[in-house]
Parts: structure tokens; sequence; C-alpha cells
């Protein structure tokens, strides 16, 4: 048996020492009373000397583990001890930490201190105080993934895909989208100003949007025409198919012939929610998913399902379907048959795992990829609906802050918004080129008088708010996704 040091240990060196067996050795008394008196002083030197030096001489016999982390310690060892001001310890381990999660150069790894993993936890267990909005840092930027059905967010006309450039006035490039949430969030009825870049607009879209509580409710159903029945799920929290069984079980009383499986604008969340409910829809024992880790090993997940829905379903998907709306869409699709309808989805292929510390800070980071039932990894690629339809032009009109008036002479984008959705509610603006001219305001004011409010002949206020609202409207009367859905459920339903 060897020790740490690899020399043999004093026990086994006793255990060779040669016995004579009936021999005995004979010490005069004053030279055994000064032997004694020698080993007490060598032993309490040796202890002196290790108290002394114990710490130093422990040290560099233990073996260094983590070498590596010398540059380390002596960074915070010398920025401690000699920058020109009173550092603190705690932001500089969290700078730390949170820059070598920021190394990995992935949108999905990040360092959360105690505020932010607090409202991490929350975002997925109960509600919260905010706009609304899921949002991923990528290449420095902070994107919109999707905004949450019914929130503030959605409300104010963010889309999947907008880049937020800023918010109330202080740029938010190079954040991690934890910092930037904790900007974003904030208490019920305050308002946080956002700038916001999107593909096809010339100019930011300046947005003001009134905070809200944001419950995580996460499926809504109602019944459609000739037995159809529509189920939108929103996200993937905790208890997101426990709400599923429910509202399946409130339209099978209903007399649902057929579903539509609604996971537009829904950005993923809880991986176990995401195969408990794919396997709802996918007969037992077939493949969910397959999740991939750095050796390449592959662990495969099968539906557990104890009695397949016996009724045709349709699943739609957008492109801010993410994640774990993915994982359920190409689950259904490759493993029951299921049709996907509407336009291609995010493109989100990995799994995150989370690790929470002992003073309530966390970090998460991407742990594996996971992989469709046929092993196709769709990561940064969506998945193809096998029914293309978009949804019409004017569902894509940008939001109008209520807060700016538009009137008379006026020239901007915003200009250009509203002569389109006083067209699409039935009020010729004349030329559509963002300039508010005479047929502008005569189109205002007969929309005014329509609705029953002040004709003043400028957007603003009620009027705005009152337009956009009309638009809302007829955006889910005409729903041309949903309408694809239903022709394609009617011809399987018996």
């Amino acid at each position: 048996m060897k020790n740490e040091s690899g020399e043999a240990s004093v026990e086994e060196e006793n255990q060779k020492q040669p016995k004579e067996a009936g021999k005995f050795i004979k010490i005069k008394k004053f030279t055994f009373i000064m032997g004694i008196f020698l080993v007490i002083f060598l032993t309490a030197g040796i202890t002196t000397i290790a108290l002394t030096f114990g710490d130093e001489k422990v040290e560099s016999l233990a073996p260094d583990k983590h070498a590596e982390f010398e540059k380390l310690y002596s960074t915070y060892d010398k920025i401690k001890d000699n920058y020109y001001e009173e550092v603190d310890e705690e932001k500089l381990v969290d700078g730390a930490i949170n820059g070598m999660i920021k190394s990995l150069d992935d949108p999905y790894s990040a360092y959360m201190d105690k505020k932010e993993a607090s409202s991490f936890h929350e975002s997925i267990s109960s509600s919260f105080e905010g706009i609304g909005a899921e949002i991923q840092e990528q290449d420095g930027q902070i994107m919109v993934v999707s905004p949450i059905k019914g929130s503030p967010a959605e409300k104010a006309g963010v889309k999947p895909n907008d880049i937020i450039l800023s918010v109330d006035g202080k740029s938010v490039e190079g954040l991690s989208s934890s910092e930037a949430v904790l900007k974003i969030r904030g208490e019920k009825g305050t308002k946080v100003d956002l700038s916001i870049s999107r593909a096809g607009e010339s100019e930011p879209i300046e947005l003001t949007i009134k905070r809200d509580t944001i419950p995580i409710e996460t499926v809504y159903a109602e019944m459609l025409d000739d037995g159809v029945a529509k189920i939108q799920v929103t996200s993937f929290s905790e208890h997101t198919v426990q709400e599923l069984k429910t509202a399946l079980e409130e339209m099978s009383k209903k007399d649902m012939k057929g579903l539509v499986l609604d996971l537009r604008g829904n950005p993923g969340g809880l991986l176990d929610q995401a195969i408990e409910m794919a396997s709802l829809f996918i007969p037992n024992g077939e493949v969910v998913l397959q999740v991939e880790g750095r050796s390449g090993k592959k662990e495969v997940y099968k539906s557990e399902n104890d009695g397949e829905l016996k009724i045709p379903v349709v699943v739609l998907i957008d492109d801010g379907s993410a994640s774990a709306s993915e994982i359920v869409a190409a689950a259904v699709s490759e493993s029951a048959d299921i049709p996907l309808i509407g336009v291609k989805s995010f493109g989100k292929g990995t799994v995150q795992t989370a690790e929470d510390f002992e003073d309530g800070s966390n970090f998460k980071y991407t742990a594996a990829k996971w992989l469709t039932p046929e092993g196709n990894w769709i990561h940064k690629k969506g998945i193809k609906p096998d029914i293309n339809v978009k949804l019409p032009d004017y569902a894509s009109l940008p939001y109008i802050s209520p807060d700016k008036e538009l009137k008379a002479s006026d020239s901007s984008s915003e200009v250009k918004a509203a002569e389109e959705m006083l067209k699409e509610a039935g009020h010729d603006p004349g030329k559509i080129d963002g300039f508010f001219d005479e047929a502008t305001t005569n189109a205002v004011i007969a929309f005014q008088r329509e609705q029953k409010i002040k004709e003043t002949g400028t957007i603003k206020d009620d009027t705005t708010v009152k337009l956009m609202q009309v638009i809302r409207e007829k955006i889910l009367k005409n729903d041309t996704q949903v309408k694809k859905a239903v022709e394609v459920l009617k011809k399987e339903i018996k």
C-alpha cells in the first residue's frame, strides 16, 4: 500500500523489521531516560515546524486537480488586494463564472445571479409581472422567440425574431438574456419603452408597453364548427400536460370529433412535459425523441401511452414554435403521421439543464442535443410543415403606440401602418405611402364615426387602440392556418 507521495507507509515499514524470537535487548537506565528526552525534544521540534510551515507544505504536497485555475486565482487575489477601489468579492466571482459561460458562445447557456435565478424559476412555475415575451441572446443581440398569448407584448405587436435594441433608452446589446429580462420585467401597471428592429422595416419600431401579471396558464380550448376543437398550448410549464388532459376531457364532453393542436408562438419550456404531451398522441412504444450527449450515445424516449387518442388531429406551427413545441411537432409527425400546417418553425434543437448554487444563484448550460424520432437534428433549420399556409399580410402590421399622435402632413412608417389598417378596416386612405394627406384624414374621421369615438381626424389614444383592435379581430376571424386545419380534419372525420 502506497500513500499519496508514493512512499511506503510507516505501518508497512514496521511490519518489515526482522524479529528474532527468544532474544531480548538490554538497555542501561540512564541511556533509556536520555532516549525518552530525545524523542520528546524531536517531537516538539517537528510539531513547531509543522505549525509554522504546515499549510504551505501540505498545499505543496497535495495534488493540484485544477492547475489551469492558477491564473484565475492570481487575478482574483491581485484585484482584491491591489485594485485602487474596494471591490465586491461576490461580484468578482459572479463575473468570473459569467465570463466562463459566455465563452461557450451559446445563447442557451447563462449564469444567473440570485435575482435572475428567481425570475427564471418564476417563469416556469407561477405567474410573474412583465410584458410576457420569451427572449434569447443571439450574436450579442436580444431576440424575441415569441410573445406569450394574450400578453401585453403580443397585444403591442411584438413578433418572433424581433431584435430588442434598447430598454428605456438604454442599449441591451451584449447583455445576456437573463440580464435583459431583468430590465424588461417590472411591476404591474408600470411602462417600459422598447426600441425594436424588425426585418423589412427600415427604421426601429418604438413601443411603450404597460406591464401586467402574466399567468402561467398554458392551455386554451374552444369548440369550432362541425365538432372540431382547437386547443392552443402557449408554453410548457410544470402543469401543462395536466391542463391539456383536462381540456381534452372538456372538449370530449362537447362531442369533439377532430382536434387542432395549436403550437404557434409556443417558445418551449420543460422537456418532460413535451415528452409526456407527445405521448398522448403517439402509439405506445413508438419513439418520441432521442437525446444525444457529447459522447454520441443516444438515449431514446418512447411513448408510454395507455390510450391513444382515437380522433383525427392536425398540428399548427409557425416561426414562433420553438424547442419543446418542436419536439412535440416532430414526434407526432414522424411517429403518428399527424400532419403539420403553417410555416417553418424556429429551429432550436438543444437541451438545457440548470444547476442551483447554495446562495440562490444558478447557471444553465446546454447538456445535449435532441433528435427527432427518425434521427433528424432541426437546430437552426426548423421543421417544415406538411402544408405551408401563411397568415394574411395584415397580420404582420407593426404596432402603433397610442401615446404618439399621427396627424395631417406627418410622414413616417407608423402613418403607413395606419393607412394599411384603415384600408383593412374598410376605409380608403388613398395612396398608401406613409404620408398623412387629406384622404387619410377623411378615412380616419369615417372610422371614428363608425366606432362612435370623437371625430378628430388624427390618430391617437382611443382611435389607435380601436384601430388595432379591429385588425386583431379580423386576424382571428380570418385565420387562414386554422381554416386549413379544419378543412383537412373534415375530410378525416367519420
